[in-house]
């Protein structure tokens, strides 16, 4: 692809999109958009191998390597004993421990934007890097909007590093990186059945030290039980998917 065709691709890439209805589990569109089949996958990023075991056990991968760079979440990784095809290893995006040319799919599922930001095009470049010619990228990043993220940003506003995380991306597609195939918009359903809940999955999770006043905590919780019913906290996350690709060597200008 020419450098020119390239950039007038980035510059229609949306951010966001108002219109977009589509609510599923993310599995869906990753079944959809991915031939998982005896691939070799690289997820970055695994958390706490949620997503990760649901495609282990659903696909018929090769195999697949998970990343978590922080210590602690990586420790508890470990001690999964039922994936035999999983691979858990500590590492990060910016430097990927794995060959050259040696993975057919890679997943990054809401953490592009956790990479430090002076390392997001360094993290690109080498998910180019292991990706076999015609390896998938698949970058699903959350959309800066809806009732979750309206409670999330009153103590960790995400805004600026999700932007900074589109724009790397734009900025691999327009300098020839990798190659963008498509964008996929919906949302998925999120339900904590109360505010203890919402305590333990968010404000104590080890990759992001949350230190809430007393004020604040107070602030965030009345924002919180404000969206509760007597069923709980329901609510959509909007995501973003740019699916990009690791251009064949013939097709490379």
């Amino acid at each position: 692809m020419n450098a020119a065709l390239a950039q007038q691709i980035s510059s229609a890439m949306k951010i966001s999109d108002s219109a977009a209805d589509v609510v599923c589990d993310e599995y869906e569109i990753i079944k959809n958009l991915l031939p998982l089949k005896g691939a070799h996958i690289l997820e970055l990023g695994c958390g706490k191998a949620e997503k990760t075991r649901a495609i282990a056990q659903k696909s018929q991968a090769v195999s697949i390597t998970a990343l978590e760079v922080d210590e602690i979440q990586h420790a508890k990784n470990l001690l999964i004993k039922d994936l035999p095809n999983v691979r858990f290893c500590l590492g990060g995006a910016q430097m990927i421990p794995a060959a050259d040319s040696s993975i057919d799919i890679v997943l990054m599922f809401k953490s592009l934007h956790h990479v430090p930001l002076n390392k997001m095009d360094q993290a690109l470049v080498e998910i180019r890097r292991v990706l076999k010619p015609g390896g998938l990228a698949y970058l699903s990043e959350p959309v800066y909007a809806g009732e979750f993220n309206d409670i999330l940003r009153l103590f960790h506003d995400e805004k600026s590093v999700r932007e900074a995380a589109f724009s790397a991306i734009q900025r691999a597609v327009d300098n020839g990186t990798l190659e963008l195939v498509s964008q996929t918009f919906f949302s998925t359903p999120g339900h904590f059945d109360d505010f203890a809940q919402f305590e333990e999955q968010i404000l104590k999770v080890t990759h992001t030290q949350h230190r809430l006043s007393p004020a604040l905590h107070a602030e965030v919780h009345d924002a919180f039980m404000r969206q509760m019913t007597p069923h709980g906290f329901d609510f959509g996350q909007p995501i973003r998917v740019d699916l990009l690709c690791k251009a064949n060597q013939d097709n490379q200008t």
